[in-house]
C-alpha cells in the first residue's frame, strides 16, 4: 500500500508541476485590472493553453485525493512537494537552461529531505481528534493567515512581495483543502455519497480550491515563477501536515532523534524549494505595463 501512496502522491506532483508552469505562461499577459478578482479566471479560460494546464492541475489534485485517502497526510503531503522538480524540468525544457549546481543542490536537498522526513517520523494513522473547537482553532488560524496574507498582498499590489504573499496564502488554503479532502474521503468510505454530501467538507474543499486558484494565478500575472512557486510548495505541506498531527490523528515519531532528523528533512525540504524555485530556468516573464499586456488564444 505504501508503495501506492507513493505512485499516486507522485503522479499528482507531476501533474501539478507540469500545470502550474502552463498556468503561468499564460497568466502572465493578463490584464492587470484582474488582480485578485474572479475575472481573471474568466480570462484565462479562453485560453487553450491555460485550461490544459488546469486539467493537468486537476488531474493532480484528484490523484492526491485518493493518495490522501489511502495514506496519510504527513506521508503524502512532503511527496506532493516534489511537483517543484517537474515544474523545474519543464521549464528547463522550455528555456533551455542547464541545470548546474544550484538545480543539482536543491534537487538533492529536497528529495532528501522528503526521505528523511518520511523515513524518521514514520507517519501513521491514527484516531482522529473529536474535539470540533480543536478543528475549527487549527483551521481558522490557518485560514486567518491566509486572510492576512492576502490583505497585505492587495494594499502591495505590485511590489515585488504580493505574488510571495499571495503565494504563501495560496499554500495555506490548499494545504486545509487536502485536510478536508481526506475527512471527505473517510465519510465516503464509511457511508458513501449521501454521507460525504451531508458535511460541510467537500463544500469546504470547493471554495478553497477556487479561492486558491484565484490566488495562484494572480501571483503568477503579476511575477515570474519563481517569485510564486517555492512558497507556493513550501506553505500547502507545512500546513497539511499541522492539519494532519493536529486533528486527523496522524503520528509521528517523537523521541529526540526522530524529531532532530524531521525537522532536518522539512529545513531540506524548504531550502530545495527555495534553491529550484530560484534556478535560472524557471520562467522569467514578468509583469508588463497593462496597456502592453494582451491575452489571446494561442
Amino acid at each position: 500500500m505504501s508503495v501506492l501512496i507513493v505512485i499516486l502522491a507522485v503522479s499528482a506532483a507531476c501533474c501539478l508541476g507540469f500545470g502550474f508552469v502552463l498556468q503561468q505562461n499564460v497568466a502572465q499577459k493578463a490584464p492587470l485590472s484582474d488582480f485578485l478578482t474572479p475575472r481573471l479566471l474568466l480570462d484565462l479560460m479562453k485560453v487553450p493553453r491555460w485550461l490544459f494546464g488546469t486539467a493537468l492541475m486537476v488531474i493532480g489534485m484528484v490523484l492526491g485525493a485518493i493518495a490522501l485517502g489511502q495514506g496519510e497526510i504527513s506521508m503524502v503531503e512532503p511527496l506532493l512537494a516534489t511537483n517543484l522538480l517537474f515544474a523545474l524540468a519543464l521549464s528547463r525544457h522550455q528555456t533551455k537552461q542547464p541545470l548546474g549546481r544550484q538545480g543539482w543542490a536543491g534537487l538533492v536537498l529536497l528529495a532528501g529531505g522528503v526521505s528523511a522526513f518520511i523515513v524518521a517520523g514514520q507517519p501513521r494513522g491514527g484516531n482522529a481528534v473529536t474535539d470540533p473547537l480543536r478543528h475549527w482553532l487549527i483551521i481558522g488560524l490557518t485560514i486567518g493567515a491566509a486572510l492576512l496574507l492576502t490583505a497585505f498582498a492587495k494594499h502591495a499590489r505590485l511590489n515585488t512581495a504580493a505574488p510571495l504573499l499571495l503565494a504563501l496564502a495560496a499554500g495555506l488554503l490548499y494545504g486545509v483543502q487536502d485536510s478536508l479532502t481526506r475527512v471527505s474521503g473517510e465519510r465516503f468510505s464509511e457511508g458513501g455519497l449521501t454521507e460525504v454530501l451531508s458535511g460541510w467538507q467537500p463544500y469546504g474543499v470547493l471554495v478553497l480550491g477556487v479561492s486558491g486558484l484565484i490566488l495562484v494565478q494572480s501571483a503568477f500575472e503579476t511575477a515570474p515563477l519563481r517569485m510564486s512557486l517555492p512558497a507556493l510548495t513550501a506553505a500547502q505541506p507545512l500546513a497539511g501536515i499541522l492539519c494532519g498531527v493536529g486533528f486527523l490523528g496522524d503520528r509521528l515519531r517523537t523521541d529526540a532523534g526522530a524529531l532532530a532528523w524531521q525537522a532536518a528533512g522539512l529545513a531540506g525540504v524548504i531550502l530545495g524549494i527555495v534553491l529550484l524555485g530560484l534556478h535560472p530556468a524557471m520562467p522569467t516573464g514578468a509583469a508588463q505595463e497593462e496597456p502592453a499586456r494582451d491575452l489571446q488564444p494561442h
